[in-house]
């Protein structure tokens, strides 16, 4: 009998508590500023210039890019198949043009649409 008005009490105290979970996608919940989702990087003036810091630093081997005969960054790819969202690339990089923004809703069927090629500032995948 004890062990029944337990299980009762339980289900009363939680008939009116708010409910934890939301309901997603209908609402989304808060990302703080420190969230890590999706790369971007910039290249070109006040961008990439093409160092190799972010390359070595990425522990999953994540990153490439290819410049052309000047030196110039032309083509900036990410992996997500790979990158695991650490944010060292972005920490380490020396001249601010790589930053991970708040999308997370990266899910796909298509493994190729998994790699963000950046050309010029924008995204061409």
């Amino acid at each position: 009998m004890r062990a029944l008005l337990e299980g009762l009490f339980t289900v009363l105290k939680h008939l009116f508590m708010r409910p934890v979970t939301l309901e997603y996608p209908e609402k989304k919940r808060f990302q703080s500023d420190a969230f890590r989702g999706k790369p971007s990087v910039k290249i070109g003036e006040n961008g990439c210039v093409g160092c190799g810091v972010c390359k070595k630093v990425c522990p999953s081997g994540a990153i490439n890019y290819e410049k052309d005969e000047n030196g110039k960054v032309i083509s900036y790819t990410f992996d997500l198949n790979k990158c695991i969202f650490c944010g060292n690339c972005m920490y380490y990089c020396p001249h601010s043009a790589i930053t991970l923004g708040q999308n997370f809703e990266l899910g796909t069927a298509d493994k190729s649409e998994l790699k963000l090629t950046y050309k010029g500032g924008s995204e061409n995948d």
